[in-house]
């Protein structure tokens, strides 16, 4: 096998190339109907109705099937593990379709072998950091908008106590965290953070008893970077009267009273590009390519209307600095963290 040259668009007669999915024990998988065929396939290691990171992907999946006529094909529910990743996207791979797209940084190391494996796929992992002859990222900088979570959840807090809640120790995740750590400190240096990675994005039990765990703890605003798991914490925020930042869509325009802002940060948009560009011959190997505040379509954050006008000042300085360069945005976060109930 040859790889395929990386300007290479997607001709109709490579559009009408099949890919069949195997079976797979114990996750779900889905059709979405788009002309013949299927070039690009889609791995989402999560539901793609979870409400939060997968459900994004999914619908920049559909949007790049509506835009460029592309075939799609998915499999979701598949375990957030090397060895189970690996398996499903050699299944979708197979049959070689023009790209697979691995959706979240936990695919980083099971798309790196699978690449390897089929040097004639294209091969794409949105919020990755791994690149090869035929593998390339693609990144929504999610860190941007989560230090301005973070200067938010500062400027607003009344017991000067704040929440962070995540499942997967990912590194988007991770950076994601140490951005809301250095937002917090840069807007309120006296404010007191409790952090939590929790193992599951999507557990509500779980999260709920967190989310209480924190508010006893002195938090009143909860940054919350979940997926299915998220309604146990607003639950747990409603009931306490608690507000909460949510992440990747924009949940002020769901729930303003409990969510006084969110960090939107569209990782739908790196599906959405990554399919773009093979489709019109802009796709390049061995690159990370990154999307941030510069392009508010993708990373921005929106604000309950509630909001002071002083604070909306702040923010968009911070936002500025961040978009330009003056204001750097950590990637490591070396503090304490808040035990699981």
């Amino acid at each position: 096998m040859h790889p395929l040259p990386s300007h290479a668009p997607l001709t109709r007669r490579r559009l009408l190339a099949p890919l069949s999915l195997l079976p797979l024990a114990g996750c779900a998988s889905g059709t979405v109907p788009a002309g013949a065929g299927a070039p690009v396939a889609a791995l989402f290691a999560g539901r793609i109705d979870d409400g939060g990171f997968m459900q994004a992907g999914y619908e920049g999946l559909v949007q790049a099937r509506d835009r460029w006529g592309l075939a799609i094909r998915y499999r979701d529910g598949v375990p957030p593990q090397t060895e189970a990743l690996a398996v499903a996207l050699r299944q979708l791979a197979v049959d070689g379709p023009a790209l697979v797209i691995a959706h979240g940084g936990q695919n980083n190391a099971a798309a790196e072998q699978v690449a390897a494996a089929f040097p004639a796929v294209r091969f794409v992992v949105t919020q990755g950091s791994v690149t090869g002859p035929n593998l390339s990222s693609y990144e929504v900088l999610q860190e941007q908008s989560a230090w301005l979570a973070g200067a938010l959840a500062g400027l607003t807090t009344r017991t000067g106590v704040v929440g962070h809640m995540s499942g997967i120790r990912v590194r988007p995740g991770l950076k994601g965290r140490a951005a809301y750590a250095e937002g917090v400190r840069t807007a309120n240096p006296r404010a007191r953070l409790l952090t939590n990675f929790s193992g599951n994005q999507d557990d509500n039990a779980l999260s709920e008893r967190i989310a209480l765990a924190q508010i006893d703890a002195g938090a009143d605003v909860i940054f919350t970077m979940l997926n299915a798991g998220r309604q146990g914490a607003i639950d747990a925020c409603r009931r306490r009267g608690v507000r909460q930042i949510g992440n990747v869509g924009d949940w002020t325009q769901r729930d303003p009273t409990v969510f006084v802002g969110s960090a939107v940060a569209d990782v739908g948009q790196a599906v959405r590009q990554a399919a773009g560009d093979v489709a019109e011959g802009r796709w390049k190997p061995g690159v990370v390519r990154q999307l941030g505040l510069a392009d508010p379509g993708a990373v921005r954050l929106a604000l309950a209307p509630d909001v002071p006008a002083a604070v909306r000042d702040r923010l968009a300085a911070y936002a500025q600095a961040i978009a330009s360069g003056a204001q750097s945005v950590p990637e490591d976060y070396r503090g304490p963290e808040f035990a699981a109930p």
